[in-house]
This record gives C-alpha cells, sequence and structure tokens, in this order.
C-alpha cells in the first residue's frame, strides 16, 4: 500500500526541497505549517493530531532550531502523538555538535518507533536564502570566529538524504552527519561569492559581543539573536563540528555538492545581485 508523507516545516529550506523531491518520486504528501490546512504550530500541540491523522512517516524539522527553549518539549509532544496516530517512522533534522539537540534525538531514538536521524552542518544557503543573505547583498559579512573552519552543506544534499531516510528501510535507525566535502573558514567562504558574482564583497571578523550588539540594534528578535550566539559560541567552536562526514557520498553515491558549486548556482539565480559596482 502507498505511504502518506507528512513533512512538517515543508515551506522551508529543506522542507520545501524534502517536498519536492517526494512528489517527484510520486509520493503521497502532506505539508505541515502555520498556512497549512490544517494548521500546524509548534507551539500548540492541539494542532498535531489533525496533522499526523493517516500519516505514515514524517520528515519534522523544528524551527527555529532545535537547540532553543521548548524545543525538547515540543519533539516529546510530537513524537507521542506521532505513536498515538499511527505512525511508523520518524525522521528528525538534528544539528550537528548540539547537546540540547542531541536531547531531542534521545527521545525519537528511545520513541519506538521506526526513526533516522540527520544532523546536518551549517547550511550553504545562509548565504543565500538567510541571515548572511543582506550581508553579502551589501558587500561586507561581519561575523565572529574567523579561524573555524566548517564543513558547509548544500540543502538539497540535505534534503535528498532526508528523502532517501525516509523513503529506505535499510537507514532505520541510523544517526546521518550531513555535511560538505571541504572545510572553509568565512572569509574564505566570502571570498568565493565575490569571485562568482564579479562584485567587491569582503569579511569583516568581529568579536561575539560586537556581533551581538549589532543585532540587537537591528532589532533582531531575542530569540533569534539568542540562537545566532549559541551556534557562534558553542557549535562553531566544537571539534566535532569541523570534521568532514562523508555520509552524503554513502547514502546518495555521490560526493556532496561544494560551497563553489552552490555559489555558482546562486549566482546564476541573480539572487546576490545588487548596486554594488563590479569589480
Amino acid at each position: 500500500m502507498e505511504k502518506n508523507y507528512l513533512v512538517i516545516g515543508g515551506t522551508g529550506k529543506t522542507g520545501r526541497r524534502v517536498v519536492e523531491k517526494l512528489q517527484s518520486k510520486g509520493k503521497n504528501v502532506r505539508i505541515a505549517s502555520r498556512n497549512s490546512s490544517p494548521a500546524f504550530n509548534w507551539d500548540d500541540s492541539e494542532t498535531y493530531e489533525e496533522v499526523l491523522a493517516g500519516i505514515d512517516r514524517v520528515y519534522a524539522v523544528y524551527y527555529p532550531d532545535l537547540a532553543v527553549p521548548g524545543a525538547y518539549e515540543a519533539i516529546s509532544a510530537l513524537t507521542e502523538a506521532a505513536k498515538k496516530a499511527g505512525v511508523e517512522k520518524l525522521v528528525l533534522l538534528s544539528g550537528k555538535g548540539e547537546k540540547e539537540a542531541e536531547r531531542c534525538e534521545q527521545v525519537v531514538a528511545g520513541s519506538g518507533l521506526e526513526y533516522t536521524l540527520v544532523r546536518a552542518s551549517w547550511f550553504n544557503q545562509n548565504f543565500s536564502e538567510s541571515f548572511f543573505l543582506d550581508p553579502v547583498l551589501s558587500g561586507v559579512v561581519a561575523a565572529p570566529m574567523p579561524h573555524a573552519q566548517i564543513p558547509f552543506v548544500d540543502a538539497d544534499d540535505i534534503a535528498e538524504v532526508a528523502t532517501e531516510a525516509l523513503i529506505n528501510e535499510e537507514l532505520n535507525g541510523e544517526t546521518l552527519e550531513v555535511t560538505g566535502s571541504e572545510l572553509f573558514k568565512f572569509g574564505e567562504v566570502v571570498q568565493i561569492i565575490a569571485e562568482t558574482t564579479g562584485r567587491s564583497i569582503r569579511y569583516l571578523p568581529v568579536s561575539l559581543q560586537e556581533y551581538t550588539d549589532q543585532m540587537k540594534k537591528a532589532e533582531v528578535p531575542e530569540t533569534y539573536i539568542w540562537l545566532l550566539e549559541y551556534l557562534f559560541r558553542e557549535v562553531l567552536t566544537n571539534p566535532k563540528n569541523q570534521e568532514i562526514s562523508h555520509d552524503v557520498e554513502r547514502v546518495l553515491g555521490r560526493k556532496a555538492k561544494t560551497f563553489r558549486q552552490f555559489a555558482e548556482e546562486a549566482a546564476e539565480t541573480g539572487i546576490w545581485n545588487s548596486i554594488d559596482v563590479k569589480v
């Protein structure tokens, strides 16, 4: 019998890509978000039952991150609701090297449901769809931790691995760590973006306090400020997060997309166009 798939966060960076990949395979897919029908709200567990009705497999992305306060309780409630609804498998997007995220992973792993955990490194798309986009457009990307080595991973690769995890029984019970195939410092990836766009874009190293102050001045929501401060302070300094995994290649049978490939593709879309003078 054909399975029914639910993608929680189905309009987000990885969620919408998982939806597309499942649909391209002819799968029955339901999107769960605040604007879906029925609506889904992580902060309201009473919305869980209706979206889970009739669902066999779930891909769950907690927004903004499993590290934030309240995530553990929400994942616990969702997992319990999934069991009651007769869901057979849960694939959870997690963060590589995040202690708080690992608590949420343990809830899923100990639930009795079939599961796969997908631990992702920092996304390439942070520069094209998220908090580094405006700085790239401005021509100056200010960020702390200039010496951190990061195996940036592409959202398309994450989504393809997650899709395989949803469909492939052989990945049941596995914890997959998805990273890119290279380590980069912030200055190096900004240089790649500058080269692919033909624009003058520079990286400006700042202290974590300066970065936090800048966010407050820009009236960034407090939860988001806390999260970014946590990611820079705790995650980027974790040696585990400066290691390359080959799970993308193992699961997909091909190498992970390189940052330069991502940058070239993004540049072609015009997402990084600005009034900045060409170099």
